[in-house]
């Protein structure tokens, strides 16, 4: 049987860049597309005349499908919408609210949507809401990630029992090997963020890039569930936020201590004291910042190659 994931985008391998908010922008997204996997602008930290600057660049810089990330929770949302259809977007990843709200709307204008979501429940709401495929993103994921806690060992097969549309991995994948253990669990393509936050191409500032590479097992954290779970990486500002809660604060007053802006000083910006830095636990395996497309061709060699070693005595038994 073919891919489901590579018939559903028409892409070579099915490997998809998250829409990450100030790391991934034309450059990444076209560059991923490119190399044979399917990038994605992550347009919840865009005005919508940057986000139609942005797609119109990636309808430049490559020939291949590429998708936009759309936050349902976003202010300016139907003016996304009105760019995507304008611009002819083939596909959309929904996330961060009710997938029936645009989904028909989009698939009216012949548009291929996914919705992201971090439980069995909201999977099959999404199925329920018509999309075309979901990802599931487990506990390690970076950026905001679901209450539960639930893991993507566990995640994965959980879905893939409750579900009939296609399956996307997400969270704590950015290897080959890591590729392989989740669509050996039942995914039929795996989303990978952390890993291309660290890419030449990526919008992300070089001093947050730096600090991903270097930054290892517990390195980051799941916090501020109150507001909306977030996982960062344990600088000044983090050290903040343990003090809010070890004086009890309330969440009103961790929504005032998180304050605005915080994602886009760090991760952009640069401001590696104040900032809120997002990453995934896979961080602690990332080692060096690489161009786009030998990060895509480096997972897909490592995949199949850990294919291969599967034929040794290891696992033979």
């Amino acid at each position: 049987m073919m891919n489901r994931i590579k018939e559903l985008f028409k892409i070579e391998y099915p490997l998809i860049q998250a829409g990450m908010i100030w790391c991934s922008g034309w450059e990444l997204a076209s560059a991923v597309s490119n190399a044979g996997g399917l990038g994605i602008i992550g347009s919840g930290s865009m005005y919508p005349e940057i986000l139609e600057e942005h797609v119109v660049k990636c309808k430049a810089a490559t020939d291949k499908p590429f998708a936009v990330n759309l936050p349902m929770l976003y202010p300016d949302i139907d003016k996304h919408i009105e760019t995507i259809i304008k611009h002819k977007v083939p596909i959309v990843f929904t996330s961060a609210g009710n997938p029936k709200t645009y989904t028909s709307y989009l698939k009216e204008h012949g548009i291929t949507v996914v919705h992201v979501v971090s439980s069995v429940k909201f999977a099959q709401k999404a199925e329920a809401a018509g999309v075309d495929a979901v990802v599931a993103e487990g506990f390690e994921a970076g950026g905001h990630n679901g209450r539960d806690e639930t893991t993507t060992l566990c995640l994965i097969p959980m879905v893939k029992e409750a579900i009939n549309i296609p399956l996307i991995a997400a969270g704590g994948i950015g290897t080959g090997k890591g590729m392989l253990a989740a669509m050996t669990l039942g995914a039929d393509a795996v989303q990978i963020g952390s890993r291309f936050v660290a890419s030449e191409e990526s919008s992300a500032h070089q001093k947050f890039k730096q600090t991903v590479v270097d930054a290892a097992e517990g390195s980051t954290m799941l916090t501020l569930k109150e507001i909306t779970p977030v996982r960062l990486i344990k600088n000044e500002f983090y050290q903040k936020v343990e003090k809010a809660y070890e004086a009890c604060n309330s969440p009103e007053q961790l929504k005032d201590l998180l304050g605005r802006g915080r994602a886009k000083k760090g991760m952009f910006e640069g401001d590696l004291v104040e900032g809120e830095l997002e990453i995934g636990q896979i961080s602690g395996l990332i080692h060096e910042v690489m161009p786009a497309a030998e990060i895509v061709k480096e997972i897909i060699e490592e995949y199949k190659s850990s294919i291969a070693a599967m034929q040794t005595d290891k696992f033979q038994f």
